[in-house]
């Protein structure tokens, strides 16, 4: 007979996950296909960007991501989308791997500047009669009955994890 840790689950665990919203809420978020992750983000930046921006684009460092936002920005709508979703699948290419480098803090304001720029036109806009899936609206809900603070871990824990850290493999 073959055991496995498939069978068994850790009671701990799963009531400290049950009981904090911040690994809750990021779940669920990683947990939406590829497509709503970005709509999604579009909706926390564009609702919360400002409480954002003041928090961590400050810190950061986004001349360091001007050569990659540079190259966004020359892309065609299909190629940004394209790009968008290769981050979010970790699909490797030079684009995700330079976006992978960035620090946490710095990709948080990268994604504030696609924000800006999808709500401008320069970067591929959401389309205007787009609505957010139930899971995605009740991931957004969840999130904005959260702290500044707890709100700003969420999206570092889900832009963090995109793109490919050429340095880690």
């Amino acid at each position: 007979m073959t055991f496995t840790t498939d069978r068994f689950t850790n009671p701990y665990l799963t009531a400290t996950a049950a009981a904090n919203p911040v690994f809750t809420v990021t779940d669920r978020i990683k947990r939406l296909n590829t497509d709503e992750q970005l709509a999604l983000l579009w909706y926390i930046y564009t609702e919360l960007g400002k409480a954002i921006t003041a928090a961590a684009p400050g810190a950061a460092r986004l001349q360091l991501a001007e050569g990659l936002l540079n190259q966004v920005q020359q892309m065609s709508y299909t190629e940004q989308l394209q790009f968008m979703r290769d981050l979010v699948n970790r699909v490797s290419n030079a684009a995700t791997r330079a976006y992978g480098v960035l620090s946490a803090n710095t990709k948080l304001a990268f994604w504030y500047q696609l924000a800006e720029w999808m709500t401008q036109g320069t970067v591929i806009p959401m389309p205007s009669d787009y609505r957010l899936s139930t899971e995605a609206d009740k991931a957004l809900v969840d999130l904005k009955l959260l702290d500044r603070g707890q709100q700003i871990t969420i999206l570092r824990n889900v832009v963090v994890g995109m793109g490919v850290d050429p340095l880690a493999c």
